[in-house]
């Protein structure tokens, strides 16, 4: 799905219930895994509209909401202004084309994003740039989806992940200790799917990537 097609949907993207639930369920499953305080520097990577975000303000320090679609970005700016989200700032930023920022992190969160992106390379890379020493990503995001029919068949992400697939890219990218929990299920009219939240921890680069163990 390209940026033009959020921008299509983005005045509407809250209406759905079943989306605000699932970005319920990811802010409750990120605050069982991790530490987040007031003093936590969130990125939301692929933010949409921040529905994440908001379910974390009141846990977590300043924000920031990485987001390539203008009309995301434009409902998140009233949100903003409203109060929704105090302070937070708005990049226009695509990791898959664009510098990584200088700026640093203490939690990245993305959301429903990274089975959008064919190479992810590039992007965990940015994220490992992006942490501060021992900063963590969480990635919720979609079980490998075997039968392909959460997105159509001419899609051209990813049909969900492997974890083992996915792990090996982490510690590619320089992250370590890796861990994988159930957080949410989507029921569409094609199935059941499942969402997972997966974990990931800043370290220090090696020559390749740790054994799967």
């Amino acid at each position: 799905m390209t940026s033009s097609s959020f921008d299509d949907r983005a005045a509407t993207w809250d209406d759905d219930p079943r989306k605000v639930e699932r970005a319920r369920a990811a802010a409750a499953a990120i605050r069982a895994a991790t530490s987040v305080s007031r003093d936590t520097r969130l990125l939301e990577y692929g933010a949409g509209t921040g529905l994440l975000a908001e379910q974390l303000v009141a846990d977590v320090g300043p924000i920031t909401l990485a987001e390539p679609s203008a009309g995301m970005r434009d409902v998140a700016a009233v949100k903003v202004a409203d109060g929704r989200l105090p302070g937070a700032t708005i990049w226009d930023l695509d990791l898959t084309r664009d510098p990584v920022p200088d700026a640093r992190f203490d939690l990245i969160a993305s959301l429903m994003t990274l089975h959008h992106i064919p190479d992810l390379a590039m992007v965990l890379d940015g994220f490992h740039q992006l942490l501060t020493d021992d900063g963590v990503l969480c990635i919720i995001d979609l079980e490998e989806d075997v039968d392909r029919s959460f997105h159509s068949e001419d899609f051209d992400g990813h049909h969900g992940f492997d974890r083992d697939h996915l792990t090996r890219d982490l510690r590619l990218a320089g992250f370590g200790a890796v861990t994988f929990e159930p957080c949410h299920t989507i029921t569409r009219d094609t199935g059941t799917y499942e969402v997972f939240l997966a974990t990931a921890r800043w370290q220090p680069r090696t020559d390749g990537p740790e054994p799967l163990a």
